[in-house]
């Protein structure tokens, strides 16, 4: 097997013309180069250079190993100009996940950053329940995923690094006729009597829900299940029911429909942003994540 580093320094001196030369050139003595060659030679199994007192002239071998040593030069030249345009993000792909309330509200600020700033790397982002991101990360899918957890459920994965970036408390809905309407804040067990309007396919949220009335002493008593956090407006301004909800998914309160902020014990979701372990961020990666501070830092602040 042929030294690449030998077939570089070979590359040199044929390029000037002198072993001397070359030495100077490098900063080498020139008994090491011609060491070198001599053992490039011997690699070879073949002479690549006429030796005279003037300098050296290339055999046919020689002639041909470098314009090789000339190629794989300019291929380094490539790879190193390449892998400076990754770390400076000008050039890549950076693949990310989230789940819907974040990707309405924590996401698009740090998005518009980073392609404002690095419109060279192209972003890509995947939305999914906890168990859709898990599946994306451990297949490499995405390099790394905003999720979120609770007291009672953490995410404590050996093989996973999880970097928490923002509290979210939840609030009560209610519509605007309803006695609390109004208030600049309210208990769970100021609405034990009412009914509740929950999320649907046993979503986390209404586990909270469940979990957080019963620490107060009640049964939530269930009037709809809904699959979103509009549906579930739309119920509490009809007049269907009461709702509890993340801070991060009220983005947009319609109209009949009053936030109260919701005194303790109150079940406040962990946002996190998640990779796998043996998995390091690249720099977009690490650039991306430090804007996702900033913005969960701006919209929790």
């Amino acid at each position: 097997m042929l030294d690449v580093r030998r077939i570089l320094l070979f590359t040199e001196v044929a390029r000037r013309g002198s072993v001397t030369a070359t030495a100077r050139a490098l900063n080498y003595t020139p008994s090491a180069v011609s060491q070198q060659v001599s053992r490039l030679e011997s690699e070879a199994g073949q002479p690549l250079l006429e030796r005279h007192a003037r300098g050296v002239t290339l055999t046919d071998a020689g002639r041909a190993l470098a314009g090789r040593g000339e190629r794989i030069e300019r291929e380094l030249k490539a790879a190193d100009n390449e892998l400076a345009d990754f770390a400076g993000l000008r050039t890549g792909t950076l693949r990310v996940g989230t789940f819907p309330t974040v990707g309405a509200s924590l996401l698009p600020r740090a998005v518009i950053a980073f392609r404002e700033a690095h419109p060279g790397v192209r972003l890509t982002v995947r939305s999914a329940r906890i168990a859709g991101l898990w599946s994306m990360l451990e297949n490499r899918e995405i390099e790394m995923s905003l999720m979120w957890d609770y007291d009672w459920c953490r995410i404590e994965r050996e093989d996973s690094v999880v970097a928490p970036l923002a509290d979210d408390p939840p609030a009560l809905l209610v519509g605007d006729s309803h006695p609390l309407a109004g208030r600049s804040s309210a208990t769970l067990a100021d609405l034990a009597d009412d009914p509740w309007i929950t999320r649907a396919d046993n979503h986390p949220v209404a586990e909270a829900l469940e979990r957080s009335c019963r620490t107060v002493g009640f049964e939530p008593q269930i009037a709809y299940e809904a699959h979103d956090y509009q549906e579930a407006q739309a119920m509490v301004a009809a007049g269907i029911g009461v709702a509890l909800a993340p801070a991060l998914a009220l983005e947009g309160i319609r109209p009949g429909v009053s936030v109260l902020p919701l005194q303790p014990p109150a079940p406040v979701r962990r946002i996190l942003l998640v990779r796998m372990a043996d998995h390091a961020l690249t720099p977009a990666a690490q650039t991306f994540a430090g804007l996702l501070r900033e913005s969960a830092a701006v919209r929790t602040s």
